[in-house]
């Protein structure tokens, strides 16, 4: 993981669920932000796939490494994800997250989820500044 200041380390720092998984934050710009993390065999479903589950939450909390880079505080009031195509075991997948628009305490987020080049998910998520 690479250090970065607060607000995004502390909370990534904190963010138990994501180095559960072996995530690792990248990078941290204005309202963006990347993180890596590799598909395990435990992630796979009955289909041979990685479950979605995972995919979004990889989304998930490049989403919120970015909401919260300028700070205060800042959670998710909604998202969706379209999987665009299947993830195996050994896949390594970044999850890019940028800003699209800002206004009073909400914010419009966009992620994309590549394996290399291919793109194998879109997340689009709204964020709420709290407190």
């Amino acid at each position: 993981m690479v250090s970065y200041p607060d607000p995004v380390a502390a909370m990534f720092e904190a963010d138990r669920a994501s180095a559960g998984l072996g995530m690792e934050l990248l990078e941290v710009g204005d309202a963006s932000a990347v993180v890596r993390m590799e598909i395990s065999q435990a992630m796979i479903n009955g289909h041979g796939i990685a479950h979605g589950g995972y995919v979004f939450m990889l989304a998930d909390t490049a989403f919120a490494c970015a909401c919260n880079a300028r700070g205060p505080a800042t959670v998710a009031a909604g998202a969706d994800i379209s999987f665009i195509a299947p993830v195996r075991a050994g896949d390594v997948l970044v999850a890019g997250a940028a800003e699209r628009v800002r206004y009073g305490r909400s914010g419009i987020y966009d992620v994309t989820v590549r394996r290399g080049a291919e793109v194998v998910a879109e997340f689009r998520g709204r964020a709420r500044v709290i407190g």
